[in-house]
């Protein structure tokens, strides 16, 4: 037997329903594992209330960390009592365990890292690693603006950028989380409630940014636009305040010959070996002490409902984990 949250309705983060039911064992190229920690994204919340569309009843939760339990016929290089962490294409993390496909496991290469900590880190620097890597590459002295910088990702993004030798300027919701950014290595933190696009132009001399990370969406995409220098990138990946407005190329024309991206994660890392090669980047540089992985708030599990209410509330700073 097994417990897990699954939604039925969107709405409200009451509608999740803890549920147990039989797990049967891991079926051909599947691993079972037993959760240590799981993690939680806003992704998660965008599911259950409904904001992006999703089959229902569903899971939630798309990564996690812990112990293989049993491992199905014709898997290779894992066993039963390894550590691992995961990022699955279909949500049900929020469980005591569960089967998955051994293609989309990767084995920690320092079995006593924390679970806690690998399953902080995995989703969300796996969308670090795609950011920050796979888009365009990032000179050194690059200036790169990325909204939302003391949330999960971004404290790991503000890392890899400044790593690869970006001059990273960061915005917060919330004034008292400036010291965090400046902590992880965010050389500009800028609380939104000030003249945004007057303090980018200010710190690139005018020019403007070559990358623009929006998390956020309708309340800061059009800012995005204004601080992107000639030939920018914008790159929408959330919308924590709401879908983004339609742009007109026009815009992207008289902007400075602008581009626009749209991109996820699950594409980034649709193919097994992308995502084994971003999750090794990751545990590599963690592994070094390039990166360092906030965990900010950790809940039961079953008290998953608390975590979303805070997470949407903008109580919470780095990554939230879940433990059962």
């Amino acid at each position: 037997m097994t417990g897990r949250f699954l939604v039925s309705k969107t709405g409200d983060p009451q509608v999740m329903q803890w549920v147990e039911e039989a797990l049967p064992p891991p079926g051909p190229g599947e691993v079972q594992v037993r959760h240590e920690a799981i993690g939680v994204d806003f992704i998660d919340t965008q599911i259950r209330g409904g904001l992006l569309p999703f089959a229902l009843p569903t899971g939630l939760g798309f990564g996690g960390a812990g112990v293989i339990e049993a491992v199905g016929a014709e898997v290779r290089n894992l066993a039963a009592g390894d550590r691992i962490a995961y990022t699955s294409l279909t949500p049900g993390s929020y469980s005591l365990a569960r089967n998955l496909p051994a293609e989309r496991i990767f084995r920690l290469p320092d079995q006593s890292l924390p679970a806690d900590l690998a399953a902080a880190a995995l989703f969300r620097g796996l969308t670090a690693w795609y950011l920050a890597t796979r888009l365009r590459k990032i000179e050194p002295g690059d200036p790169v603006l990325v909204h939302a910088a003391a949330g999960g990702v971004g404290l790991i993004l503000i890392q890899w950028l400044a790593h690869l030798g970006a001059t990273v300027i960061g915005t917060v919701g919330h004034p008292e989380k400036v010291a965090a950014l400046r902590d992880y290595g965010c050389a500009h933190p800028i609380p939104l409630g000030e003249d945004l696009v007057g303090r980018v132009k200010e710190i690139t001399q005018g020019k403007g940014c070559a990358v623009v990370y929006d998390s956020v969406g309708r309340a800061t995409f059009d800012r995005s636009l204004q601080c992107a220098r000639r030939f920018g990138l914008v790159v929408s990946y959330g919308w924590s305040s709401g879908d983004v407005e339609p742009v007109a190329l026009m815009t992207l024309r008289n902007g400075g010959s602008l581009f626009v991206t749209r991109p996820t994660v699950s594409h980034y890392t649709a193919e097994a070996s992308a995502f084994q090669a971003g999750a090794a980047a990751l545990f590599g540089l963690i592994g070094e002490g390039w990166l360092r992985i906030k965990v900010g708030h950790a809940y039961p599990l079953r008290d998953a409902a608390r975590a979303h209410a805070d997470l949407a509330g903008g109580r919470t700073t780095g990554s939230i984990i879940l433990r059962p």
